[in-house]
């Protein structure tokens, strides 16, 4: 077992769109298991377009990261040496890694084992960290909890072929709503349309009239708008939501690379009076106790091929910089993960 590991810190506070040379690996040594902790070697790792909110010294609704200080992400990792009674060595889990080679845990904050049987199903390690994961609980609670869908409702989603936004539309689906999408570039809306199902796709890079695009898409209006986009999204969409009409703050990946006096406002706010539209967003682990039920149900649509997941991998801890920055470029496809080291045998 190797004595050193790995990880990426953060070695300024981001302006504007990050970039590579805003994060620092370093080497430290890797402790052995003392009594009551474990360490597991990381398989597979996040990079999460919500973390750019903590780069900048600001707080968000998470707490602002320090420089220096390990960049957070989900990973899969397989337990390698334990000294805590409820993990032993070759257990599988899901769990708040971030960027680096190894965890070492003492058994608290989200981490959870991953059944064999699901992994015996077909269903990929990937997933847990992705539609099984905060990404797929977001959409999961975000469209039962906060939007109350309902069969016959038509559902618009933003960023809609990200992890978040196609399990959402699919869930929709489900439901028996209207699922309309908006994403960007022929493949990602190709994607949704043959394979997630979704009744209708705009592909924002290619329409000149987003707004016109929308409306002609949705020509009874919108009933639940899950957005993952932003201000200037919402604010598009306010004035086509239906009596009553709920919005879903799910996330604002065109926000967040912007200083707060920069982000746009929202004007249509009327709309909120005269048809009753309610807006709430939502941080999922406001609803952890509830999460194995829905992973059981998610874990079950993906092992009979009826909910679609598309994970992309990157090679390796290096990748992880140019992967995260990749994200807002629009350039990743899916759940994007970097792949550290192969799946147990």
């Amino acid at each position: 077992m190797t004595n050193t590991t790995r990880q990426w810190v953060l070695a300024r506070h981001v302006e504007g769109a990050p970039v590579p040379e805003d994060f620092r690996l370093e080497t430290s040594d890797l402790p052995a298991a003392e009594e009551g902790r474990f360490v597991a070697r990381t398989i597979l790792a996040s990079v999460d377009p919500g973390m750019r909110s903590r780069l900048s010294g600001g707080d968000s609704y998470a707490g602002a990261m320090k420089l220096g200080e390990g960049i957070d992400g989900f990973a899969v990792a397989q337990v390698t040496d334990s000294g805590h009674p409820n993990f032993a060595v070759g257990d599988v889990i899901a769990a708040g890694g971030g960027w680096r080679e190894h965890i070492v845990s003492d058994g608290r904050g989200f981490i959870q084992k991953i059944p064999a049987e699901w992994t015996a199903r077909g269903v990929p390690l990937g997933a847990w960290i992705g539609v099984l994961g905060v990404p797929g609980m977001t959409a999961w609670f975000g469209m039962h909890r906060v939007a109350q869908a309902k069969e016959g409702d038509t559902l618009l989603v933003t960023s809609a072929a990200g992890p978040v936004g196609a399990t959402a539309g699919q869930i929709g689906k489900k439901l028996g709503m209207q699922v309309v999408g908006v994403a960007g570039g022929a493949r990602k809306c190709a994607w949704l349309r043959d394979e997630a199902g979704f009744d209708a796709v705009i592909d924002y890079k290619s329409e000149g009239d987003l707004t016109a695009a929308i409306a002609a898409a949705c020509p009874k209006g919108v009933d639940v708008l899950f957005d993952n986009v932003g201000n200037e999204s919402i604010d598009r969409v306010l004035p086509m939501m239906r009596m009553r009409g709920r919005i879903v703050v799910s996330g604002q990946v065109a926000d967040y690379n912007l200083e707060p006096a920069d982000r746009p406002g929202l004007k249509n706010t009327s709309v909120f009076i005269t048809h009753r539209v309610r807006m709430e967003g939502l941080v999922v682990f406001d609803d952890i106790r509830q999460f194995p039920e829905a992973q059981a149900q998610l874990a079950a649509w993906i092992a009979d091929g009826s909910l679609k997941i598309a994970i992309e991998e990157t090679d390796g801890l290096a990748s992880l910089p140019e992967a995260f920055c990749g994200l807002f470029r629009g350039e990743n496809f899916g759940r994007r993960l970097a792949r550290l080291s192969p799946d147990p045998a």
